[in-house]
């Protein structure tokens, strides 16, 4: 299966549509999606956006629970009610609604991120911040990881 892979960062045009990067774009088609499943992100300012595989995998995951317990009724709201079906236009765009600007602070540019499976839309600053916390906390953990691999004396 191809991955989504890389970034890329496209114009927001004056109609408030984005072209998706062609890279993406010949991932969704060749999957035969013409519509994006689109999340707004619990704990990032992005949203996750895939096809219908993202929508199966994230309820495989609700369907490990009772229906009939609050667990479930949250994950049901928030991946069902919380997300969105997006249309891919001819050309390989797709229209921002309010809730997707507002949630992540998107204007005139759109950051693409591959994240294999699938990928998230990110304002390019807040995805710049968020890439040097996150290879900062990287290189914290490949120190904490090779600690824990050299020999005592070594260290």
């Amino acid at each position: 299966m191809e991955r989504f892979l890389s970034n890329a960062i496209n114009n927001v045009d004056k109609k408030g549509r984005v072209s998706i990067p062609a890279s993406f774009r010949s991932i969704l088609e060749a999957r035969r999606e013409f519509r994006l499943y689109t999340l707004l992100s619990i704990d990032m300012f992005c949203v996750d956006a895939g096809g219908t595989d993202l929508l199966e995998t994230y309820e495989k995951r609700m369907g490990e629970l009772d229906p009939l317990t609050s667990d479930y009724d949250d994950l049901s709201f928030y991946y069902h009610g919380d997300s969105a079906w997006m249309k891919i236009d001819g050309d390989g765009r797709i229209g921002l609604s309010e809730a997707l600007r507002e949630h992540t602070g998107i204007t005139d540019k759109v950051a693409f991120v591959g994240r294999g499976t699938f990928f998230q839309m990110w304002q390019p600053e807040r995805f710049a911040a968020y890439r040097n916390e996150a290879r900062a906390r990287i290189r914290a953990m490949k120190q904490r990881l090779a600690e824990q691999i050299l020999p005592q004396e070594v260290r």
